[in-house]
């Protein structure tokens, strides 16, 4: 693969610093390892892509002795399923060839950042099955040292302190099709930027005064290299650093040199910063300092929802959804709550892959992945939703018994559960029509069917109140059919699921579906917003609706498959044993799919 970097990174291993300017703790520690380890330990993924097959040829060369990622969020917002792919990238590429992930904190604008965040994304993080090892790193642990290395670009006449204004640099940086316009204070002497450099950390002057920019060329092609500004001050307390500091580092001057503190090898970015690898690697060639590379890939946009954090703030700030964790965001903390499994997460961004062009995955394939784990290990239960009263006219009035139930088909270990059945029962409304058409299979007036487990009934009368609704059914059982199966050979059609009155545990069920109601939510139709493209019917509440004993018993944040409903996971917030609330995580089938046909 042709190297696209310049500059010091091509001098070959570049295991080892330059004299001038000391290197952190961190690389200094993966100098000493590296240069232990055997040298080109390749990956043996069967499955390659761009990614695997330069860091194979980084490894061969000998640039690079060990492979170290890093996974950078910045602590001020919640995880969503984009930055699992992230994740999965970054911990699963280090996995592969036996190397290092950081989870590494981009925590350089205390306005914003807050400990909940941090807290969360390690909890998010290990729910998918990660981990960073001893501790995370945090780029505010390098302010010391990025601030030496500013000081350092200064002396070599390669940063300087500018006093526009934000508006007046945003003007004068140029459009892409005309050139920037140097700064009135672009030509400071060395002395003065040093002076000035240091009262700006020490607190001389108020916010948006003044600023350090890099010195590099108003006139580039990259807007990016048209003298990015590296600091800027603000007298806020950090969560970390206190009061500390009152200026703070820009992005693209505290990432890339937080990656060489670290010894990162690969920075593995979304493609969103292919136009910011100039100036990465700028800064490390001006710094000659440990020479991270750069490589960008695709995002993962998914159809049917909203991953930006902007985005998901507005439908939480007008009170759309309930919050960061409402199962119908696509934040990690929404999926957790729904039901998803992390092992089906990981699965989908496998199947996704790894693309260098940006890409709208459907969300289908995400469905079919956790249809695919939940079918292997969900404990199957009934429950009744929609509940129709079902009274067994020749069953003994207080009799009741134990019947035997298979707990998951795909999976024999799982074993068996009991399920009590009685003279009186529910079944599902829409299970019942008293003047089916001609395909419809189910229970009907004289008709016989398989109840799950049970027995077979025949239905013999329709008990209807004033108004005309049906509120009862009457039927008869036949006792030689227990377990479903008739001795005399006769078959039916349809098998339904039910409940046993007497014993039924009422709760709450929530149907959550697609927040949007169409496959590129941000495309607004014509003469309205984005948000008119949200779906009326992305959650309907049922309540009360009846569960077997059994489900009384499950943990908040456990799965089952509710027979021939879907797959459900006791809710972590709401759900208790005398108060069950549960949540749809995905239908059987996908049924938008047969809509859109349809």
């Amino acid at each position: 693969m042709e190297d696209e970097r310049v500059g010091a990174q091509d001098v070959g291993v570049g295991l080892k610093p330059t004299p001038t300017l000391p290197l952190g703790p961190f690389a200094l520690s993966f100098i000493c390892y590296a240069t232990n380890t055997h040298r080109g330990a390749m990956s043996t993924d069967k499955n390659r892509d761009f990614i695997r097959e330069a860091i194979d040829v980084d490894l061969e060369n000998g640039r690079y002795d060990r492979v170290i990622t890093r996974f950078p969020p910045e602590p001020n917002a919640h995880l969503h399923i984009g930055h699992a792919k992230a994740i999965c990238i970054n911990f699963g590429i280090a996995a592969s060839y036996d190397g290092q992930c950081n989870l590494r904190y981009d925590d350089t604008n205390p306005t914003r950042e807050e400990q909940e965040y941090v807290d969360s994304m390690q909890e998010d993080i290990r729910w998918l099955g990660f981990d960073w090892g001893p501790q995370p790193y945090y780029a505010s642990d390098y302010f010391g040292q990025l601030y030496e290395w500013a000081v350092a670009l200064i002396k070599k006449g390669l940063a300087y302190v500018d006093d526009q204004t934000a508006d007046e640099i945003r003007e004068n940086r140029g459009t892409l099709t005309e050139p920037g316009k140097n700064s009135p204070y672009r030509d400071r002497s060395i002395e003065e930027n040093l002076d000035l450099f240091a009262q700006m950390k020490d607190g001389a002057f108020p916010d948006g005064s003044r600023v350090l920019r890099a010195k590099i060329d108003m006139a580039a092609p990259n807007i990016n290299l048209r003298d990015p500004v590296m600091y800027r001050i603000m007298h806020t307390t950090h969560h970390r650093t206190g009061d500390a500091w009152c200026i703070y580092p820009m992005y693209d001057w505290a990432h890339g040199q937080s990656d060489a503190i670290e010894g990162v090898t690969h920075s593995l970015c979304s493609d969103e910063f292919t136009n910011n690898r100039p100036l990465y690697d700028w800064f490390i060639e001006k710094l000659g300092i440990f020479p991270s590379r750069q490589i960008e890939y695709a995002r993962g946009n998914i159809t049917y929802t909203v991953l930006s954090k902007r985005y998901i703030l507005q439908l939480i700030e007008q009170n759309l959804v309930s919050g960061w964790d409402d199962p119908r965001l696509y934040t990690l903390r929404g999926l957790r709550r729904l039901g998803y499994p992390p092992e089906a997460i990981r699965r989908f961004w496998t199947e996704a892959g790894i693309a260098k062009r940006s890409n709208n995955i459907d969300i289908s394939l995400l469905e079919y992945c956790i249809r695919d784990q939940l079918n292997q290990t969900a404990p199957r239960r009934m429950a009744v939703l929609n509940p129709l009263k079902v009274v067994i006219e020749n069953y003994p009035e207080d009799q009741s018994e134990m019947l035997t139930a298979i707990n998951n088909p795909e999976d024999d270990s799982a074993g068996t559960r009991s399920i009590p059945f009685s003279r009186h029962l529910y079944i599902e409304r829409e299970d019942f029509m008293e003047d089916p058409p001609r395909k419809f299979f189910r229970l009907a007036p004289g008709r016989e069917i398989r109840l799950r487990y049970a027995y077979f009934i025949t239905c013999t009368e329709v008990v209807k109140d004033a108004s005309g609704e049906i509120v009862e059914l009457r039927c008869t059982y036949d006792p030689a059919t227990r377990g479903g199966n008739a001795p005399d050979g006769r078959k039916v059609k349809a098998t339904l699921h039910w409940v046993s009155v007497p014993h039924a545990v009422p709760a709450e069920v929530r149907l959550y579906d697609r927040l949007f109601k169409v496959e590129k939510p941000l495309e607004a139709p014509p003469g309205g917003t984005w948000l008119d493209n949200l779906n009326p019917d992305a959650l309907k509440v049922l309540n009360p609706c009846y569960l077997e004993p059994s489900l009384a018993d499950m943990a908040p944040g456990d799965s089952c498959q509710f027979e021939r409903l879907g797959y459900f996971c006791a809710d972590r917030e709401d759900h208790a044993p005398d108060a069950p609330v549960f949540n749809r995580t995905v239908t059987l089938r996908d049924t938008w799919a047969r809509m859109q046909k349809g």
